[in-house]
């Protein structure tokens, strides 16, 4: 499945999960993460950024370089020159080498490279993004439903969304009606045309919209409640002034 959503993965969201996920194994592995985006800069000019600064158990300052791909020569070059202009040790995060005279290149200069294999970093990458962007997606559905203003709706739709709220399947909340299904299914789509419950076969997703509607119409009710009384005493107070 996460196969046929990769296109939707933008490369900019998965080099971003590459870093968060490349960062926790690091940190799994014992290193302690000091700082992220580390800007270089020599004689007061910037002339480079690292992706983390890690240190090791014993004391030792490692510059991080967090590969999304395959290390290739010019990526173990930019990590040892980025690691001596920090005066730290080099080290790569990556999903192997793309050739032997990248893992040659490594060894000789001393870069150090965890190598994570394809199917994990591809795999957790994609999961990450569309976990994160769900989640986004569903924060920012029920945020506007919250914040639209209530639109009008009757006493008998109310009992309605009670019923749908109270009740986990279709089958009860009709019986809770005392109607059967059919005619519940035709005051969900009132509902749905009237924009107050989503446009979904999803019972569990009108569920959960009615009980967010019915929490939002108590609250109001309160609130207005509160106001009127407010009113009410501010008008008291405002007489018995006059008098």
């Amino acid at each position: 499945m996460l196969r046929g959503v990769r296109s939707i993965v933008s490369a900019k969201s998965r080099w971003r999960s590459s870093e968060r996920i490349a960062l926790r194994v690091l940190e799994n592995l014992g290193y302690k993460i000091i700082d992220i985006h580390r800007k270089v800069v020599v004689k007061g000019i910037e002339v480079a950024e690292v992706d983390a600064i890690a240190e090791d158990n014993d004391g030792v300052k490692y510059a991080v370089e967090v590969k999304a791909g395959r290390l290739d020569v010019s990526g173990v070059r930019q990590a040892y020159t980025n690691a001596k202009l920090l005066s730290m040790k080099p080290l790569v995060v990556c999903k192997g080498f793309v050739d032997d005279a990248a893992k040659v290149a490594a060894e000789e200069l001393n870069v150090k490279v965890i190598e994570l294999s394809d199917q994990f970093l591809v795999d957790a990458e994609e999961l990450e993004v569309i976990v994160r962007e769900s989640v986004e997606n569903v924060l920012d559905e029920y945020l506007e439903s919250i914040l639209t203003p209530f639109p009008e709706i009757s006493k008998e739709e109310i009992k309605t969304l009670k019923a749908i709220a109270e009740n986990p399947t279709i089958t009860e909340a009709a019986k809770a009606l005392n109607i059967d299904l059919l005619d519940l299914l035709n005051k969900i789509n009132k509902l749905k045309r009237k924009g107050i419950l989503p446009k979904t076969r999803s019972y569990g997703e009108i569920r959960r919209r009615s009980k967010i509607l019915l929490y939002k119409f108590m609250f109001e009710n309160r609130l207005n409640s509160v106001l009127e009384r407010l009113e009410k005493i501010t008008t008291a107070f405002g007489e018995s002034k006059k008098t």
